[in-house]
C-alpha cells in the first residue's frame, strides 16, 4: 500500500479563476473536478508530479460558516498564508515565460546563496516562490 500526502489544499475565492491560472498560465493539468451540490472538489497536478494534487478549494459550507469563509479569503488576499515552492530548472527562463503568460510577479529573479528565486501570487493571493536549485541541482 502506498502511503504519503497526496493532496494539499489552497483557499481560493473563485475556483474557475484559479483553474484558469493554474492550468492556463502555470501549465498544471486538471486531476479531479466534481461537485456535490454547491461544494466543488477541484484538484490540479504539476505535469512532472502525477502522484501529488493541489486542491483549489473555496472556503464555505460544509466546512466553514460564512464569517469564517470571509476571514479566510481576506487572509489569503493579504498574502498571510504560507508560501508554496515551485522548483524550476531555470528561474530566469521560467520567469520570462510565465510573465509573458500574464503571471504577476512580486519579486523578479534574484541570485541568493547559489540559487535563483522569484516570487508571484495567484489570483486569490496565495504566494509562491519559484526556485532554481544551486548549480542546477534538482
Amino acid at each position: 500500500m502506498n502511503q504519503g500526502i497526496s493532496v494539499v489544499g489552497l483557499y481560493v475565492g473563485d475556483q474557475d479563476e484559479a483553474l484558469a491560472f493554474y492550468v492556463g498560465k502555470l501549465g498544471f493539468t486538471v486531476h479531479t473536478d466534481v461537485r456535490n451540490g454547491p461544494y466543488r472538489w477541484l484538484t490540479v497536478q504539476h505535469p512532472d508530479q502525477p502522484s501529488f494534487q493541489l486542491g483549489l478549494f473555496a472556503p464555505g459550507p460544509p466546512v466553514h460558516d460564512d464569517a469564517t469563509a470571509q476571514t479566510l479569503l481576506a487572509m489569503v488576499a493579504k498574502g498571510a498564508m504560507p508560501p508554496l515552492v515551485l522548483h524550476v530548472a531555470d528561474c530566469r527562463e521560467s520567469y520570462a515565460r510565465l510573465k509573458a503568460a500574464g503571471v504577476e510577479f512580486t519579486q523578479e529573479p534574484v541570485d541568493r546563496y547559489g540559487s535563483v528565486d522569484a516570487g508571484f501570487r495567484d489570483p486569490a493571493g496565495n504566494g509562491w516562490k519559484m526556485i532554481q536549485a544551486p548549480g542546477g541541482a534538482a
